[in-house]
């Protein structure tokens, strides 16, 4: 048998890993939407922040959310057909789908200039343009780009060709470019104006608009001779603008900052301010005939018209305020709290989650159920308040303080402790009807409190402070935490393992408190949650969630599909966890984040990988019919390919992987007669 050795090459493709984290609030999806497209009166697209695509099929009635194709935020899409469409992005990325949206290719863009806007003039010829001037051709179909020169370093957020020679890009500091050959060169043209341009749009070949400005300052320009000279449009509302869009010759539609919707029914003469209904910003604005239309924006907002912009329905849906805490009674009821007095509760059925009142509008910080009716959470100015009858209604209860209190947790139905600034420490043995002051010795602000039993507990927060208790509260030892980072968060698996997390990363105890070990360095973090001795999980900023399968030795990144802050993590099982974050982000999970892996008609038996952990070498051997042709692949976690090579009458095969990194990787084999996607763990 033949055996050939590879070194690992790098380079990006289409992902096969797909997050097993999914939206429940809000609906669709959370993260701001950047750019809307539609083909038809039925389908339509939209992308943004942390890569995120969404698609409709019909009219915006329901969303499918592909999310993890990449990490990356996207700023514009285009679609030349039904099955071909372009996204762009941060970092020069450039996607491309020929199946309608299910899968996604990345381009090699040729710069890391962060590109915002996309537009084709047909199925093989397009252009994108971007920051530092960035403008980007190709010819055919995006297989290759050309970098073409634009003349300017200011960064372009449009791009609009009213034919397949003329086009126009419009950006910062009042840009506008034109060219007339179809992108070999570009003209600046006076825009007469300083401000930043968002959209460019024209309705002939003569007259065009274009709309920017900032949060309070709005700008309209509008040409009749083709770019040559611009006019600045009367009638000005205040708000910045973001996309502009025409439905003929004289009706057009400006979308912008605090859901500002303006419309033009005379060509820009006058402009009429129209009722969103909502106080978003809106980034993008797109119409499928003259009446039906939809705009995006930030927190995931869709709003559609089907009466010319009259009135506007919010189709997407779902609490948007900061949730900082979560919490489940049983395998299907939960709680999550946050700013403004928010009570979020999921029901038995489905997963729709329902704002409670709780009757208060101070932020809450924490929330703790001690059996499936009676709960409490804790906030701002020493508010704790108390539910009976599973968050139905709730009473304020009197603290004590007016303390900012951050967790709270039960030892019983009776016997419960909170935390919060200046080392406060309250206690409670009679079901929160009085709370006592305990002695902290401290002054740091505590950040979050956890016992294992009634009488062993443990607090941590500001400064790398942790205190640990062994008879019920009465006093507090201050441990040597080995950091000066705010810790979070922290929870034990047992009497001895325990876990603290932070701005500075993750820190685990193998001794009760008394040594603590940096063992992951990432970060911040805010909440940690184990579901066994082995397997736990880590949340934090920037959608970031780590896990392990070896109580800490080692962590891999979980695919969220949210650069939000998270806050929170709660797990009902092994499988089923949750997650909180800002503007009411609510994540699910039922496979514990684990990648899914794609495996087409294979057995088990007919390739084998090892060593598996690997450190520097594998071997897959191709048990059966020997292989004319064998393609390997290796992806990250992320879904990026950083190997691809072919292989020719071989049935064992030898990979050098010492380039790779420590982690998790998806290993797909393809022979002439099956594919197999195989894990692969880097130790």
């Amino acid at each position: 048998m033949k055996k050939t050795c590879l070194s690992v090459c790098l380079m990006l493709i289409s992902a096969l890993a797909f997050s097993q984290w999914t939206w429940q609030n809000p609906l669709p999806q959370g993260q701001t939407l950047n750019s809307i497209y539609f083909l038809n009166s039925t389908t339509g697209y939209a992308v943004g922040e942390a890569g995120v695509i969404i698609k409709t099929n019909n009219a915006g009635n329901s969303w499918t959310v592909f999310s993890n194709v990449t990490n990356l935020n996207l700023y514009s899409v285009f679609f030349t057909d039904t099955n071909t469409g372009y996204a762009v992005g941060y970092y020069g990325i450039i996607l491309k789908t020929s199946n309608a949206g299910n899968t996604w290719t990345t381009l090699s863009s040729g710069t890391n200039n962060s590109l915002n806007s996309v537009y084709f003039t047909d199925v093989n010829t397009g252009y994108v343009v971007g920051f530092n001037g960035t403008i980007l051709k190709t010819t055919d179909a995006g297989i290759t780009w050309l970098s073409l020169s634009s003349g300017t370093p200011e960064g372009l957020k449009s791009v609009y060709f009213t034919d397949a020679n003329t086009g126009f890009a419009a950006g910062l500091f009042g840009t506008i470019l034109k060219t007339n050959n179809a992108g070999i060169s570009w003209t600046l043209l006076s825009s007469g104006i300083t401000n930043d341009l968002k959209s460019v749009y024209f309705t002939d070949t003569n007259t065009g608009y274009a709309v920017g400005g900032t949060n309070y300052t709005g700008i309209r320009l509008k040409t009749n001779d083709a770019g040559n000279t611009w006019t600045v449009l009367s009638n000005e509302t205040t708000n910045g603008k973001s996309s502009i869009y025409f439905t003929d010759t004289n009706t057009g539609f400006a979308v912008g900052f605090y859901g500002t919707i303006i419309k033009t029914s005379n060509a820009g003469s006058t402009w009429t301010a129209l009722a969103s209904g909502i106080t978003n910003d809106l980034n993008s604005v797109y119409f499928t005939d003259a009446n039906t239309g939809y705009a995006v924006g930030v927190n995931g907002t869709i709003i559609k018209t089907s009466n010319a912009g009259n009135t506007w329905t919010t189709l997407s849906s779902g609490n948007t305020t900061f949730l900082t805490s979560v919490y489940f009674t049983n395998a299907n009821e939960g709680y999550a709290v946050g700013s403004d007095g928010t009570i979020l509760k999921k029901n038995n059925t489905g997963n729709s989650w329902t704002a409670l009142a709780s009757g208060i509008i101070n932020d809450l910080n924490s929330v703790y159920f001690t059996d499936a009716n009676t709960g409490y959470a804790v906030g701002w100015n020493g508010t704790i308040i108390k539910t009976s009858n599973a968050g139905t209604t709730w009473t304020v209860l009197s603290s004590g303080t007016t303390t900012y209190l951050f967790s709270i947790c039960f030892t019983d139905n009776n016997t419960g402790y909170a935390v919060g600034l200046g080392g406060t420490i309250i206690k409670t043995t009679n079901a929160g009807i009085t709370w006592t002051a305990l002695l902290s010795g401290t002054l740091n602000d505590l950040f979050s409190v956890y016992f294992l039993n009634n009488n062993i507990g443990y607090t941590v927060g500001l400064s790398g402070k942790i205190l640990k208790t062994n008879n019920a509260g009465a006093n507090w030892t201050s441990l040597p935490s080995g950091t000066t980072d705010d810790l979070w968060s922290v929870y034990f698996t047992d009497s001895i393992t325990g876990y603290a997390v932070g701005d500075g990363g993750i820190r685990k105890t193998n001794n009760a408190g008394n040594i603590w070990t940096a063992i992951e360095s990432s970060g911040p973090f805010r909440s940690v949650y184990f579901t066994n001795t082995n397997t736990g999980y880590a949340v934090g900023w920037y959608g970031k969630i780590l896990k392990t399968n070896n109580a800490g030795n080692t962590w891999i990144t979980s695919l969220s599909g949210t650069s939000l802050n998270l806050s929170s993590v709660y797990f009902t099982d092994a499988n089923t966890g949750y997650v909180v974050g800002n503007y009411g982000a609510i994540l699910n999970t039922t496979n514990g984040g684990e990648i899914d892996i794609k495996e087409i008609k294979i057995s088990e038996s007919q390739i084998n990988l090892y060593p598996n952990p690997a450190n520097d070498k594998i071997t897959i051997l191709i048990n059966g019919k020997l292989s004319k042709k064998t393609q390997i692949s290796i992806f990250n976690i992320h879904g990026e390919q950083i190997m691809d090579n072919n292989f020719h009458n071989q049935d064992i095969i030898e990979l050098n992987v010492s380039n790779l990194t420590k982690g998790i990787y998806l290993v797909k084999i393809q022979t002439d007669n099956m594919v197999q996607t195989k894990e692969l763990i880097m130790k």
